[in-house]
């Protein structure tokens, strides 16, 4: 096996590895990376508000907050 001499190397084994997978192996692929952008991107923007914007308005208030929540529990 060769050693892989730059970062570019590393990529382009990756590509010459999806290049070579099968229709049902692309597909499935598609699929995951579809469900992982749906899951991390657009979930996050509408489950996950940022809190301490909308609470406190300077960065010494919030991680005040957050030194007292770690803290307590």
């Amino acid at each position: 096996m060769e050693k892989i001499k730059n970062i570019g190397d590393f990529f382009k084994m990756y590509v010459e590895g999806f290049k070579n997978l099968s229709k049902t192996s692309k597909i499935l692929w598609t699929i995951i990376i579809v469900k992982l952008f749906i899951m991390f991107a657009v979930m996050r923007a509408f489950l996950f508000p940022n809190f301490l914007n909308s609470k406190f308005d300077t960065e010494e208030e919030k991680a005040e907050y957050v030194i007292e929540q770690i803290t307590n529990n």
